[in-house]
């Protein structure tokens, strides 16, 4: 079981299984919404995602169409994205607390990455999105 929650506690969730190994997005809406160079995120079957606590001080809103970030009305922490008519979400990585024992195994959008970011891992880079499994 994963679990997670938003900076100051008010916000829980669950996850049962990761529906793919978590990425690095370097797309600009990540990089504006987290205030860094990329986010790392992974993808949720949404029956496998649950609000455990403070669903009430969730907030949202929509950076593309079609598309809602999710983030603790309180703190700000973003938690949870989704494409409204998609069956996964996506996860925030970083507010993962517990559970999670998958690496990130890639890095997409890498088209809009900062010259200021010279990371370098070795993890296969997509100009954009990855092709689907």
């Amino acid at each position: 079981m994963i679990r997670g929650s938003c900076l100051c506690g008010t916000i829980a969730y669950e996850v049962t299984a990761l529906a793919a190994e978590p990425g690095h997005c370097h797309c600009r809406t990540c990089q504006k919404a987290h205030s860094a160079a990329y986010a790392t995120t992974a993808r949720v079957r949404r029956e496998d995602f649950r609000w455990t606590r403070g669903e009430q001080a969730l907030r949202s809103f929509e950076s593309t169409p079609g598309k809602l970030r999710h983030f603790c009305g309180q703190c700000g922490s973003h938690l949870m994205a989704e494409w409204i008519t998609l069956p996964q979400v996506i996860l925030r990585i970083g507010s993962v607390d517990e559970g999670l024992e998958t690496m990130p195994v890639r890095h997409i959008w890498v088209s809009h990455q900062p010259a200021w970011d010279v990371s370098t891992d070795g993890l296969p880079r997509y100009e954009e999105g990855y092709p689907p499994p």
